[in-house]
């Protein structure tokens, strides 16, 4: 129908004319409550964004010279993020003359993927970028063990009364 008749039809019902797909030809109107459709828009995208999940990338930097009591203290704080459902990277980082010595981090990172390997597992192998050397770690997917349900008969008596 032509744009006045759609215009005067909304006007009578009380509602809004509104241009669904302007590229189109003829253009697209639909016959709406406008507040109406922009506040269930409002409430689609809320619900969306309820529902996403964000994950967190957490960064535990080494070093060649790191001393074995550090390591442990590093090495806990990932079994400890990834235990939160949180990823890691673990990065070593290289200076100067340390550059000549790649096999100590890869040495590191090694050891790391070992000793976390209950807990998480490697998403992205060591890679080289720069003066780093990097491995992403993700948590590993895993569910808890149903507890087994207390049969009626077992189960404590309920008190009544105060």
């Amino acid at each position: 129908m032509p744009p006045e008749q759609a215009l005067r039809v909304a006007q009578e019902q009380g509602l809004d004319l509104v241009e669904v797909s302007p590229d189109a030809s003829p253009p697209v109107c639909r016959i709406l409550d406008y507040g109406k459709h922009r506040y269930q828009l409002n409430k689609k995208a809320q619900e969306a964004k309820k529902k996403q999940r964000v994950i967190q990338v957490k960064e535990v930097k080494f070093r060649p010279k790191t001393d074995e009591h550090d390591y442990d203290f590093k090495r806990n704080n990932i079994l400890r993020f990834l235990a939160k459902g949180k990823k890691v990277k673990a990065t070593v980082i290289f200076r100067g003359r340390e550059n000549m010595h790649r096999d100590i981090g890869y040495r590191i990172l090694r050891r790391i993927r070992e000793e976390v390997g209950d807990v998480g597992l490697v998403e992205v192998e060591p890679r080289q970028e720069g003066p780093f050397l990097e491995m992403i770690l993700a948590p590993r997917k895993w569910t808890a063990p149903a507890q087994p349900a207390t049969p009626p008969e077992q189960a404590a008596p309920r008190r009544r009364g105060p």
